[in-house]
């Protein structure tokens, strides 16, 4: 269950990057480390890290997730644009 959690972030960072060869390495004492196999060789990325830590790492690596925003959400930011633009004149 706990490498599932450790799975799961790698996959989130795959998604996000585009780049499929990211891998988690787990070792004994529950410690995780992120790899890049991108460039052929094992790249490590990350120092080994406890599992909680290793998922904020995973996490705040690389490109964030992309915002959700709606269309009343696009409006709203677009009204807010206007009314910063009239203040300065």
């Amino acid at each position: 269950m706990r490498t599932t959690r450790a799975i799961h972030a790698v996959e989130r960072l795959k998604t996000r990057s585009g780049n499929p060869q990211f891998a988690a390495i787990s070792l004994s004492g529950g410690l995780f480390y992120l790899v890049d196999k991108s460039s052929g060789a094992d790249k490590k990325v990350s120092d080994p890290l406890t599992l909680d830590d290793f998922v904020k790492f995973v996490d705040a690596f690389g490109p964030p997730k992309p915002r959700k925003a709606s269309k009343l959400d696009l409006a709203f930011e677009e009204q807010i644009r206007k009314s910063k633009g009239r203040d300065e004149t």
